[in-house]
């Protein structure tokens, strides 16, 4: 089969390897499609402990069954399928609490498990033991499909900051992953979404979004254009959906008293602090929070919003490319002026 083999940091090479082999409890998928997402990116650039070249990456996928194992149940050839890519092994203490995404042994497609920028895929016997392979439903395409594991991450992330009816949301960071946030606020019942971003391309893109303000943070002041908005009071609702330490400083110095900080976006691992001023948490009782990744039943619910058309994915998706142009893709993704360029197969 065909597949986009990374061999170690900045090479990719697409070349011919064997189609995996099935035990008996697996399934093999076709894949269709495998949209290029931030942390591909990070491993092609600086490599991932996890991630042992040579490998295939890719997670966010999908596909169609073509072969199953014969203990496999409830499953057939045929049908179209995604995965939710981050597997719990079902035993720690976080299982056991069913906080399956903080997992204390999590295994990820792409990273422990061979990905989607291949032809074929296997998926492991794991991922059918914690229900994690989603069938696809009526009306959904592959290319949505793809986008389904991102947007349950934006639904994990706005479930723990209560995003609710009457909030103020402001969102940080114009990318795919603050596009969704804001879709996904407005349906959450917020009253005002505020988009943040330095780039004014990714602001552009922005216009097509249910966004109600948008703000040019290499020509405005944040705070002061926040709190012109909100009347002085501060947004409900900070996500920091860049991976920044000062978008994070600036975020809290925007939340209004009793408002919620999500962190979604991750800092570098080289230089992981922020400086808060712990006052600002103190004296206005704000939440500060993390969130990370998502669990399979928020990647059905993103199926879900998609076949009731309540999202329109396609939105978030400004590129399709053959699987022989992914080194292009990962270019184009990295100018930081699209939504997701998607793989296809």
């Amino acid at each position: 089969m065909k597949a986009a083999v990374y061999e170690g940091i900045e090479r990719i090479v697409l070349r011919e390897v064997p189609v995996p082999e099935l035990t008996e409890n697996e399934i093999l998928i076709k894949i269709k499609c495998c949209a290029i997402c931030g942390t591909d990116l990070r491993i092609y650039h600086h490599g991932n402990p996890t991630v042992v070249p040579p490998t295939i990456t890719g997670h966010e996928l999908s596909g169609v069954i073509t072969k199953t194992g014969k203990n496999v149940k409830n499953f057939k050839e045929g049908e179209r399928v995604t995965i939710a890519t981050s597997i719990p092994c079902l035993e720690c203490p976080a299982c056991r609490k069913r906080q399956y995404n903080i997992c204390d042994n999590l295994k990820g497609i792409g990273y422990q498990y061979q990905g989607g920028f291949a032809e074929y895929m296997k998926v492991p016997e794991q991922a059918l033991k914690a229900d994690y392979l989603l069938k696809l439903p009526e009306g959904v395409s592959f290319e949505e499909a793809s986008l389904s594991e991102p947007f349950a991450c934006v639904i994990n992330g706005q479930g723990l900051s209560g995003v609710k009816k009457g909030d103020i949301v402001l969102i940080i960071g114009a990318g795919p992953i603050g596009a969704m946030h804001v879709a996904l606020a407005k349906i959450n019942g917020a009253t005002k979404v505020i988009l943040a971003d330095l780039i004014p391309e990714r602001l552009d893109l922005a216009k097509q979004l249910p966004v109600d303000y948008l703000i040019n943070t290499s020509q405005k002041e944040l705070k002061e254009e926040v709190m012109k908005i909100t009347e002085g009071q501060g947004a409900d609702v900070v996500i920091v959906a860049v991976p920044s330490s000062k978008a994070q400083e600036e975020g809290l110095a925007v939340t209004a008293k009793r408002g919620r900080l999500n962190l979604f976006g991750g800092l570098p691992k080289t230089n992981p602090t922020t400086a808060f001023n712990t006052n600002l948490i103190h004296y206005r009782e704000i939440f500060v929070h993390g969130s990370y990744g998502s669990v399979a039943d928020q990647q059905r619910k993103a199926l879900q919003l998609f076949a009731e058309k309540r999202i329109d994915a396609k939105k978030f998706i400004s590129l399709t490319l053959p699987i022989e142009k992914i080194i292009e893709g990962y270019h184009i993704s990295e100018e930081k002026r699209v939504y997701r360029v998607v793989i296809t197969l």
